[in-house]
């Protein structure tokens, strides 16, 4: 089960506000807002209270009172205008501010009293897939080789570099990467993997891609050019066309080159993976056409 992202926010009352203020700003700075419906100003400076508080990862702690209900606490801060925002360290006020001040200028008040934790490292297999989702086959690679290095086994990883040859089109050196991969564990993304080389070595034997749109458009009953046009779609990752066309030529004729137009579409459900939503989309399509 995900465990739910903690909130270091909240409202307090005076009957609270010893407890939830005081003594925890002796474990860490708490700020106070105090805060009306009727102060736009109040409005404003929320969010970026909220937003700060959550950049500090339970370092520093927002208490929220609504001086519209709190009227014990009102008195006895002595508040006479909102908005007005107080920090507590050590069971005291340490500072405060009467405005919708910006982001940079609160980060800098808070910047003396508390702490800002050190940024968790980024995984670097997390980032190489994220830079090969934008197409930044190099910087992903150049990742990829680090991880390697150390350990030339990493099944995702050398998946992934195989991905990243294939799409600068060294197929012949991503097809020994792939078959590198010894782990059963990460069947489906090497499945996708070598789907993904089969594409671009196909597209590379077809038409290009205007001449098939022409033919495909001059006569729609034209089987091998629908295929052959989702292929060359395929290989440049344009799976929403491709994966449309492929379902049109299942239905319209689902015998074409014994079967192959089935077997495409699975294939196409193992490059993409389960959780992505056009193979959510077009597995229910298909079953569909199937029954």
């Amino acid at each position: 089960m995900n465990q739910p992202t903690p909130s270091y926010s909240f409202d307090v009352t005076a009957a609270d506000f010893q407890k939830l203020v005081v003594d925890a700003s002796h474990e860490q700075p708490v700020l106070v807002d105090f805060w009306a419906e009727w102060c736009a100003p109040c409005k404003v400076i929320l969010p970026i209270l909220e937003k700060i508080t959550e950049s500090y990862q339970g370092e520093l702690l927002l208490a929220k009172v609504n001086c519209d209900v709190e009227h014990a606490l009102v008195q006895h801060f002595g508040i006479q205008s909102l908005p007005i925002v107080v920090l507590f360290k050590e069971g005291k006020p340490v500072e405060h501010f009467q405005e919708a001040l910006p982001e940079s200028a609160v980060r800098a008040l808070l910047e003396k009293h508390v702490e800002m934790p050190e940024p968790e490292e980024a995984d670097p297999l997390e980032q190489a897939q994220a830079l090969f989702a934008e197409s930044r086959f190099a910087d992903a690679e150049a990742l990829l080789k680090g991880i390697l290095t150390e350990d030339n086994t990493n099944a995702k990883a050398l998946i992934l570099y195989g991905r990243c040859l294939a799409e600068r089109n060294e197929l012949a050196e991503a097809q020994a990467v792939l078959d590198a991969v010894k782990s059963d564990e990460h069947k489906a993304e090497l499945a996708g993997a070598k789907a993904q080389l089969t594409f671009l070595r196909q597209a590379a034997e077809l038409p290009d891609v205007a001449d098939l749109k022409t033919r495909v458009a001059q006569n729609p009953q034209d089987d091998e050019a629908a295929y052959q046009l989702a292929i060359q779609q395929l290989a440049r990752q344009q799976y929403e066309g491709a994966l449309e066309g492929l379902l049109k030529l299942f239905i319209r004729n689902r015998s074409y080159n014994e079967g192959i137009t089935h077997k495409t579409l699975l294939q196409v459900f193992e490059l993409l993976g389960n959780d992505h939503p056009l193979v959510t989309t077009y597995r229910r399509k298909l079953f569909a056409a199937l029954y």
